[in-house]
C-alpha cells in the first residue's frame, strides 16, 4: 500500500536525519579539537621567538633600572608589543594595542594577536610582569578552515552514503513485513468478495414477507453483517487500489446516487430504529461515480454507526453540495480534524479501524471538495460536502 511505502520513506529520512545529525555533531567536535590542536601547535612555534622578545625586554628595563640618565626611555621595537605590569597586575607602561591581558595564561592568542607574559628574576623598575605582543598572519587559520571544509565535506558525504545503506538494511525487515501484510490483505480481500455478494445476492432472493417473523429477524441481522463486510471490502479494496484504477469521470446526479446508498444501508438503519429524511434539490457533480459512491457510503455507515437508538439522520442536497447529519454522540471541537487520520478512532463503542473518513478524505482532495464537520457532543454530527461549479 501507498501509506506503506510513505511510511517506510519517512523513517527512513528519519532515521537519516538523526544520523546526519550525529555526524554533524561528530565533525564539529573533531574539527573543534583540530583547532585547538593546530592552535596550540602554532603557539608554541612562536615561543621561542617570543622568550627572545622578553628577554631583551628585560634587558632593556633592567638598564633602564639601574642607569640614573635622565634621557632614558622605554623600549620600542617594530615587529612587536610590550608592557609591564607590577605584582598587583596594575599597568606600569603599556604599548599594547589591547590592554586586556589574562594573567592566568602565560601563552595565549586574543582576535589576531599573541601574548606571552614572562616574570623577570628582580623586579626592574618595579615590574612583575613582562608581556609581549605580537601579530599573527593567520596563515595556520587559514590552512585549517580549508582542511576542515575539505575533509570535513568528504566526510559528511562519506557517512551520508553509508548512512542511506545502512538505513535501507535496518528498513528492509519493515519493508518486508509490510509487503507480506500487504498481500495478506489482497488475498483476504479477494477472498471476502465471492462469498459476500453471494450472501447479499441471495437475500435479495428471499421473500421476506412470506417468512416468520422470528426468521426475518434472523434474515435481517444476516443482511446487516453482510453489508458491513462488503463496506469494508469495498474500503479496502479502494486503499489497496486507489491508484491503480483511473478515475472515469462522468455527470453524476447526486440525488439519484445517494438515493441508492440511502436503500442499501436502510436494513442497518432501520435495525437502529433510525428514520432518514432525504431533502432534495438539483445536484450534479463532475467526479468518478465509484468513489463518489465511496464517500457517501462512509459517511452514511457512519451516521447510522454512531447514532443513537430510534435517531435520525437528515439529508438534503443543493447546487453545489450536500451534507448527511445524525443525532448522535457528536465529536468534541478540538477533535475534529482528527476524525480524518487513518486507523484514528475517537470513540471504542463502536467497531470498525479508522478508515472510512480518511478515504472520503482522500477522495475529497483528488476531486476539489471541500469538507466541512459541524458537531456538537449528544446533539448532532453534520459532514458538509461542497464544491465549485
Amino acid at each position: 500500500m501507498d501509506t506503506n511505502l510513505t511510511s517506510e520513506k519517512s523513517s527512513l529520512y528519519k532515521f537519516l536525519s538523526l544520523y546526519i545529525f550525529l555526524t554533524i555533531i561528530i565533525f564539529l567536535l573533531a574539527s573543534t579539537m583540530y583547532y585547538k590542536f593546530e592552535k596550540e601547535v602554532m603557539l608554541y612555534s612562536k615561543l621561542p621567538k617570543l622568550q627572545e622578545y622578553s628577554k631583551d625586554v628585560i634587558r632593556r628595563i633592567r638598564a633602564m633600572h639601574n642607569s640614573l640618565l635622565e634621557d632614558n626611555y622605554y623600549p620600542r621595537y617594530s615587529n612587536f608589543k610590550s608592557a609591564i605590569y607590577d605584582a598587583d597586575y596594575v599597568k606600569i607602561f603599556s604599548l599594547l594595542r589591547n590592554e586586556k591581558i589574562d594573567f592566568q595564561n602565560y601563552l595565549y592568542k586574543r582576535d589576531r594577536y599573541i601574548y606571552f607574559i614572562k616574570e623577570p628574576s628582580l623586579y626592574y623598575l618595579g615590574a612583575k610582569y613582562v608581556v609581549i605582543e605580537v601579530l599573527d598572519d593567520e596563515k595556520w587559520l587559514t590552512r585549517v578552515y580549508k582542511n576542515i571544509l575539505i575533509y570535513g565535506g568528504i566526510f559528511i558525504v562519506f557517512m551520508a552514503i553509508i548512512g542511506y545503506f545502512l538505513g535501507k538494511q535496518f528498513l528492509r525487515p519493515m519493508k518486508e513485513s509490510f509487503m507480506l501484510l500487504n498481500n495478506f490483505i489482497k488475498d483476504t480481500t479477494h477472498e471476502l468478495n465471492t462469498p459476500v455478494s453471494t450472501i447479499l445476492t441471495n437475500i435479495e432472493t428471499i421473500d421476506k414477507e412470506s417468512l416468520p417473523a422470528k426468521l426475518q429477524k434472523k434474515i435481517e441481522r444476516i443482511e446487516i453483517a453482510a453489508r458491513t463486510i462488503s463496506v469494508i471490502y469495498k474500503d479496502l479494496a479502494y486503499l489497496l487500489l486507489q491508484d491503480k484504477i483511473p478515475s472515469t469521470i462522468e455527470k453524476i446526479d447526486m440525488n439519484e446516487l445517494i438515493g441508492q446508498r440511502v436503500d442499501y444501508f436502510k436494513t442497518m438503519a432501520e435495525a437502529k430504529k433510525i428514520k432518514i429524511s432525504f431533502s432534495k434539490s438539483p445536484c450534479f457533480l463532475q467526479a468518478d461515480k465509484q468513489k463518489i459512491s465511496r464517500l457517501v457510503d462512509n459517511i452514511l455507515s457512519n451516521a447510522i454507526k454512531y447514532n443513537k437508538i430510534g435517531g435520525t439522520i437528515k439529508i438534503k442536497t443543493f447546487k453545489n453540495g450536500f451534507y448527511i447529519e445524525d443525532s448522535g454522540i457528536g465529536i468534541e471541537q478540538s477533535k475534529i480534524d482528527e476524525i480524518f487520520e487513518r486507523y484514528r478512532r475517537l470513540s471504542s463503542s463502536e467497531g470498525g479501524f479508522g478508515i472510512g473518513l480518511n478515504i472520503v478524505l482522500a477522495i475529497a482532495k483528488e476531486f476539489n471538495l471541500q469538507i466541512k464537520v459541524d458537531s456538537k457532543i449528544n446533539q448532532y454530527t453534520r459532514i458538509s460536502i461542497l464544491w465549485q461549479e
